[in-house]
C-alpha cells in the first residue's frame, strides 16, 4: 500500500474545514483537485472515507483515522522544516513577517526600508492582517502582536508598553468639556457592546449609538463626529480631526514573536535588530 502525502492532506483538510472548497483554499489548489485527491486515497487505501451527500463530503470513522495520523505526519513535517529555518544563516530569500493593519503605516513602513536597504537580498512579504497567524505553521516567520498574553509556545520580546484613550470630534470634544453631564455617544466594537470600562466618573451619562467591527470604520465614524472612540493614543493622536476628550489608560502591549524554533535564524534576527530600536525610539507614541 502506497498512499502519496498530498492524498492524505486532502482528506485531513477535509475533515478539518468540513468541506471540499474550504479544503482547496487551505492547500492552494481548486476543489475539484480535492475530490481526485481523496477518490486517489480511497483506493489507495481500499476503503471509502467520506459519504458523498447533497451538501457536502461527510468522514466516515476511516477518515478521522486517516485525518489523526496525517496530523502527526504533519506536526513532524512542520518541526522539521522549522528547525532547518532556524539554523539559516543567510541574509537571503523569503521573510515574511505578519502585523496589524494598523501599526503598518504610521510606523513599519520606516522599519522596513530600513531592513529592506539594509538587506535588499531578503524578499520580505508583510502580511497586514489582524488575523493570528499560525506560526508554528509556518504562516509567517515572525508576527509582531498587540497582546496581553503573546502565546505561551511563542519566543518573544515586549516591544512596547501602550496606552488607549477616548478620541472625538473637535465639537464633541467642545461639547464634554462644556457640558460634562450630557450624554456621550460612543461607537464601539461589537464584542464590547457597551461604553468602556474605567471612565472620568465627572461623565455619567454614556450611550452607545454604533456597534462595529473594524477599527479603521470606527476612526471614520469618530472623524465625521457621530461619537468618541476608545482606540490606542499611537492612533488617535496620528488621525486628522480627532482630539483626546477623556484620560488615558492600560492597554495591551505590543510584541514581536517567533516559534521558538525560527527564532534565531538570520533574517528573523535582523528583522528584530530593527524592530526594537525603532519601538524604544518612539516609545512616547504609544504611551500617555
Amino acid at each position: 500500500m502506497n498512499v502519496d502525502w498530498d492524498d492524505l492532506k486532502a482528506v485531513l483538510h477535509v475533515v478539518r474545514k468540513g468541506t471540499l472548497a474550504a479544503a482547496a483554499t487551505e492547500l492552494g489548489v481548486n476543489y475539484t483537485t480535492v475530490a481526485r485527491r481523496i477518490a486517489r486515497a480511497e483506493r489507495a487505501l481500499g476503503t471509502v472515507l467520506f459519504d458523498r451527500l447533497a451538501d457536502g463530503y461527510r468522514p466516515v470513522e476511516a477518515a478521522l483515522v486517516v485525518a489523526r495520523h496525517a496530523s502527526e505526519m504533519e506536526t513532524q513535517s512542520l518541526a522539521v522544516i522549522r528547525g532547518i529555518a532556524g539554523r539559516d544563516a543567510r541574509l537571503s530569500g523569503k521573510l515574511t513577517v505578519t502585523a496589524p493593519q494598523l501599526l503598518v503605516g504610521p510606523h513599519l513602513t520606516e522599519v522596513i526600508r530600513t531592513f529592506s536597504q539594509t538587506h535588499p537580498e531578503v524578499d520580505l512579504h508583510l502580511r497586514a492582517s489582524n488575523d493570528l497567524a499560525d506560526l508554528s505553521r509556518r504562516e509567517a516567520d515572525l508576527a509582531i502582536r498587540i497582546s496581553r498574553t503573546p502565546g505561551d509556545a511563542l519566543k518573544g520580546l515586549r516591544l512596547t508598553e501602550q496606552h488607549s484613550a477616548s478620541f472625538a470630534s473637535p465639537d464633541w470634544a467642545e461639547q464634554i468639556k462644556n457640558t460634562p453631564e450630557r450624554t456621550i455617544d460612543w461607537v464601539v466594537y461589537d464584542a464590547l457592546g457597551t461604553p468602556p470600562k474605567g471612565l472620568d466618573p465627572r461623565f455619567q451619562n454614556n450611550r452607545v449609538v454604533m456597534t462595529c467591527d473594524d477599527m479603521t470604520a470606527m476612526v471614520g465614524a469618530a472623524q465625521a463626529g457621530l461619537g468618541v472612540v476608545r482606540m490606542p493614543v499611537f492612533l488617535g493622536r496620528a488621525t486628522p480631526g480627532l482630539v483626546q476628550v477623556l484620560p488615558a489608560q492600560p492597554y495591551a502591549e505590543i510584541w514581536v514573536v517567533a516559534h521558538a524554533d525560527v527564532w534565531a535564524s538570520a533574517k528573523v534576527a535582523a528583522f528584530r535588530e530593527v524592530l526594537v530600536p525603532y519601538f524604544k525610539r518612539n516609545r512616547a507614541a504609544f504611551t500617555s
